[in-house]
């Protein structure tokens, strides 16, 4: 029992009989055996863009009643929402396959971390148990390489290796079936006779690419016009736009001549790994790599164009 006379805390009481001053003394009482809460399910997103459902169960005792009562003033909310945030960014950080293999490692590591906020205020936990109750939606395609659509993976060597093999002379392209090995490093040799040129961004030579892929299908689908605002690797930002609302649509540089129903801003490399199927857009947005200003549902509708690529 913790009492207060006149204000003023006074040392720990019982267990057993304690005597009070009426008007004078105040008290609150604080269990020091372990309780336990649970997590409810939630749906979270995994790195790989798995997005499953997990609940975690935490024990949990004071060790200090007088911190405990005059740190915080609802103590197992605190906690529970500490629990909480520390699984979220845990699972955010791990793929499928090693959150289903290593719960007791991350459990652990979560142990730790919701410790590191908790002593200060004169609660300790001892124990967390990580539950996967479902995978709601399964994790995305493998990284680019040989599982691949061919002409996907041939327009990633082109715009992703620096146009590679087509600017080296003499060297032949590789089949739908190879892979070659590039430097990112050593710059290509450049031809004879031939002045100097800027090397087309990235992010230009992606979005660009998209245009074969775009159809009166695809219009009927989404239905939406999209800004995408490319952090380049320089640091400046560069405006592309794809239109999504007539005709079959379209995409290029700029802004659209209307009003964007979204803008959606993320780095360049990060857009090279949407294209790729290597980063899925909920993953992104839930991860903080993609932001969006308008409606998130309109939004999401880009799995369907990253589907007309496969």
């Amino acid at each position: 029992m913790i009492v207060f006379r006149l204000g003023r805390i006074r040392t720990p009481q019982g267990p057993g009989m304690v005597l009070l001053l009426p008007f004078i003394d105040s008290f609150q009482r604080v269990d020091l055996r372990t309780r336990a809460f649970s997590i409810p399910p939630c749906k979270l997103a995994s790195k790989d863009g798995a997005v499953l459902s997990v609940g975690a169960d935490v024990q949990f005792r004071i060790w200090d009643p007088v911190l405990s009562v005059m740190t915080v003033k609802d103590l197992n909310t605190a906690t529970r929402m500490t629990a909480q945030n520390a699984m979220t960014k845990a699972l955010l950080k791990r793929l499928l396959r090693e959150i289903q293999m290593e719960k007791l490692k991350i459990s652990e590591q979560l142990l730790l971390e919701i410790n590191d906020v908790t002593r200060a205020w004169g609660l300790e936990v001892d124990r967390v148990e990580l539950a996967v109750e479902a995978v709601l939606q399964p994790p995305q395609d493998s990284p680019a390489g040989p599982n691949l659509d061919s002409t996907l993976q041939q327009l990633a060597l082109h715009f992703l290796g620096g146009g590679m093999n087509s600017v080296a002379g003499g060297t032949p392209s590789p089949g739908p079936d190879t892979m070659e090995m590039v430097s990112e490093v050593e710059p290509p040799a450049p031809r004879a006779g031939a002045g100097p040129s800027l090397k087309q961004p990235v992010a230009e030579g992606l979005l660009t690419a998209l245009q074969p892929f775009l159809s009166e299908a695809l219009v009927s689908q989404v239905g939406a016009c999209y800004q995408f605002n490319v952090v380049l690797p320089s640091g400046t930002h560069s405006a592309y736009f794809l239109d999504l609302t007539t005709g079959r649509g379209r995409v290029g540089h700029g802004v659209p001549d209307g009003i964007p129903d979204v803008v959606v801003e993320l780095a360049e490399a990060d857009l090279q790994a949407l294209l790729c199927r290597e980063l899925r857009p909920l993953g992104a947005y839930m991860s903080g790599r993609l932001k969006v200003k308008g409606d998130l549902a309109v939004a999401m509708k880009l799995e369907a164009v990253l589907r007309a690529l496969k």
